[in-house]
């Protein structure tokens, strides 16, 4: 087995040639010169250790998408209220140096929330960024966007750098470990909250699904998942399905989820398992409305207005978060009858076919809506994932590329304004 190999197996990232080899001359370079009796590093070595830590991408910023803890401190409050007396468990993985746990701390904090209600694990595969993160020390990179209030509150001046308050590393404890070799925990063990952002983009099928479910027994049963909305679409193949596809990042298990929505039985309800058609409609497949229009479904028929694309496409949103997936199709097609130009229709038949493990169609529609909104983020970030699936590793740059600009450019227009 080739060092490459060695290091796939390890971490579970699939490197390039080139990544590998710049790892080594860094920090092996008599290993990269070819010196005599020098071997290739093997797992568990100081030396192996340090490839590891070259070749992670520790990345991250303080608040980096700020709706993500806005989402996850609304799912803490409803939690303590429905689990009284109980400290709630939260995993950060991979947690980079830092950012994304003492970002959660500090809404905590805001929202009067103390250490003894809500603990963070931070766990990263890299020894030297989990070091790093113990510091809690940050310069300027860490501090992007307008507001940086919370940088007077929680952080005071030492040197060129920022140190992190005391009061919020008491919410956290920082461990370095591998998702896909951490030990399966007992029910009561389990987290309440997992931010798994960021990873599965680095990883090829067969590793997205054991992150998959590693999360899945990581995660209580209620619990919820937050993910990268690139990365959504494959948690869903591995058993997830999202709450909302307004919040197409905020994840539950697919059964929780099942019930939660009160699904009808039947090949319709399965999200995404089922892989339900949604190219075209099967024959007597549609279900009928849940609720009626009136008595009198005819004549209320022929009173009410001619709907509209957008409003049509509201609807079809609603269907396909209450996982009436076919319903959802069947709607969006209409609004698209209605206005071919409607971007956020084909985005949604992408989605859900992505879910429903149709590619080729997802691809179709996710391509119409770009050439319809080539900025829309949401879209990129699906086309890339597909791309990546597929091994066409860089066409999936390319696009990443272009929704990373797109995303920074929309988070600097909203601290203008």
């Amino acid at each position: 087995m080739n060092l490459r190999e060695l290091l796939k197996d390890a971490t579970g990232l699939v490197l390039s040639q080139d990544a590998v080899e710049r790892a080594v001359r860094d920090c092996l370079p008599q290993l990269a010169a070819g010196a005599r009796g020098v071997d290739a590093p093997q797992p568990g070595t100081p030396a192996f250790e340090a490839l590891v830590d070259r070749v992670t991408v520790p990345e991250s910023w303080l608040f980096r998408d700020p709706e993500v803890f806005a989402t996850a401190l609304a799912f803490v409050k409803r939690r303590l209220l429905s689990h009284p007396g109980r400290r709630l468990a939260v995993l950060s993985l991979p947690c980079a140096g830092g950012e994304e746990p003492y970002s959660l701390a500090m809404a905590l904090a805001d929202a009067g929330i103390q250490p003894a209600q809500c603990r963070i694990d931070a766990v990263d595969l890299s020894q030297a960024t989990i070091a790093r993160a113990r510091r809690g020390r940050y310069t300027g990179n860490a501090f992007r966007g307008a507001d940086l209030a919370f940088r007077e509150r929680w952080f005071r001046r030492d040197g060129d750098a920022w140190a992190v308050d005391d009061a919020l590393r008491a919410y956290v404890r920082f461990s370095q470990g591998n998702l896909l070799a951490m030990p399966l925990p007992g029910e009561a063990m389990r987290y309440d909250l997992v931010f798994c952002r960021n990873l599965l983009i680095y990883f090829d099928d067969a590793g997205r699904n054991a992150a998959a479910r590693a999360v899945d027994a990581l995660l209580r049963d209620d619990g919820l998942l937050l993910s990268g909305c690139a990365e959504a679409p494959a948690f869903c193949r591995g058993g997830f399905a999202p709450q909302s596809l307004r919040i197409a990042y905020a994840l539950q298990k697919q059964a929780v989820a099942t019930q939660r929505l009160r699904l009808r039985p039947g090949p319709a309800a399965a999200f995404p398992a089922a892989r339900p058609r949604v190219d075209g409609v099967r024959p007597g497949a549609v279900s009928a409305p849940a609720t009626p229009l009136s008595a009198t479904p005819a004549r209320a028929a022929i009173q009410a207005p001619p709907a509209r694309p957008a409003a049509l496409l509201q609807q079809a949103q609603r269907l396909a978060d209450a996982g009436r997936l076919l319903d959802a199709e069947r709607v969006c097609r209409q609004a698209l009858a209605l206005d071919a130009g409607l971007a956020g229709a084909w985005f949604l038949l992408g989605f859900l076919c992505e879910c429903g493990g149709q590619p080729r169609s997802a691809e179709r529609h996710l391509r119409r809506c770009l050439y319809l909104q080539p900025d829309h983020y949401e879209a990129l970030c699906a086309l890339a994932l597909l791309h990546e699936r597929r091994g066409d590793a860089g066409d999936a740059a390319l696009l990443r590329r272009r929704a990373a600009r797109i995303h920074d450019r929309n988070a600097a227009e909203g601290a203008q304004r």
